[in-house]
């Protein structure tokens, strides 16, 4: 039989954001874990090194393997920088099942991996996210944090005002009370929860700028280069990751762990405690934040919610 192929428009419609985020939750708490993703670099003449990543995980159920390839030449050409796909296979046999958008799971994966954090660490009534960043990965949080909290007013900052107001017009059709916000600091003060999914590398969020109760959301810092929040912001709330790799490949921690800004003892727990329980919001008026570079784990919990999500359809 061949196997199915889901394009990023029939991706997205299997994968329900109350759907998904419940999977993802299930794996973390069983223990489930990956191999550590395998990082290759390609030279190419005349442009920077190209990237091929290779990240595998599986269930008793299911497996799959997310391919991604990282050109940063392609801006010449006119071409996304980045391609995934992501091949599902069953456990049983090994027989392949489907071939799903790489772009689009990435994208709603991570950010429902925010939201599994966020259902223990938010304020249970938080109703105002701001959004850093308005890219991929930015549209998706809304809706995501939506099926967790009652998210109702989105504020958008972006270093390119023209992208966030794309993204505001977006988010209005959805039914989101959507603005962009210019004056970042004051913004963060309006907020319940904070998102920030950007490709920043030095700090834009500021620890001086944070009120209690607060819950912050990093995820846009994937390489050793990159931060988005300063040292103070670290220390000012209690802090979790989804897992230990964030420690090594997250500018975000492994810059402060280097200066001593921050240790490991600061770190509360990962996405595996929080998915149990054992971790969470002990006070209403504590600051939380979550900082996350994301895993196979959270394919695979894509892969299974799409294949169960597909029966739907046929």
């Amino acid at each position: 039989m061949m196997p199915k192929i889901f394009d990023a428009e029939a991706t997205a419609k299997r994968l329900p954001y109350s759907r998904l985020i419940q999977r993802m939750g299930e794996l973390f708490a069983t223990g489930i874990s990956s191999p550590t993703r395998h990082h290759h670099t390609m030279s190419v003449v005349g442009e920077p090194d190209a990237t091929l990543l290779l990240m595998p995980a599986w269930s008793n159920e299911l497996g799959c393997v997310k391919i991604v390839t990282a050109y940063p030449g392609n801006a010449g050409r006119g071409l996304p920088a980045i391609a995934g796909t992501v091949l599902a296979f069953d456990r049983t046999d090994g027989t392949h099942r489907a071939f799903l958008d790489g772009t689009v799971l990435t994208a709603r994966r991570t950010a429902a991996a925010s939201a599994l954090a966020a259902r223990a660490l938010a304020p249970s009534n938080a109703q105002t996210l701001l959004v850093l960043g308005s890219g991929r990965v930015a549209a998706e949080l809304p809706a995501a944090f939506q099926a967790i909290r009652p998210i109702d007013r989105v504020l958008v900052w972006s270093r390119t005002e023209a992208s966030a107001e794309r993204l505001v017009r977006s988010l209005e059709t959805s039914g989101f009370q959507a603005i962009v916000v210019r004056d970042l600091p004051n913004a963060v003060a309006e907020a319940d929860i904070i998102s920030a999914a950007t490709l920043a590398t030095e700090p834009v969020l500021r620890g001086a700028w944070l009120r209690p109760g607060q819950h912050i959301d990093l995820i846009g810092a994937f390489t050793p280069l990159m931060r988005e929040a300063d040292d103070e912001l670290l220390r000012r709330g209690r802090l979790f990751i989804d897992t230990d790799i964030a420690l090594v490949e997250a500018g975000e921690l492994a810059i402060p762990l280097a200066r001593k800004a921050i240790s490991t003892v600061d770190i509360v727990g990962d996405l595996a405690a929080l998915a149990t329980g054992v971790a969470g919001r002990v006070a209403s008026e504590e600051i939380t934040i979550f900082k996350s570079v994301g895993n196979a784990v959270m394919d695979l919990a894509a892969v299974l919610t799409a294949m169960e999500e597909s029966d739907n359809y046929e």
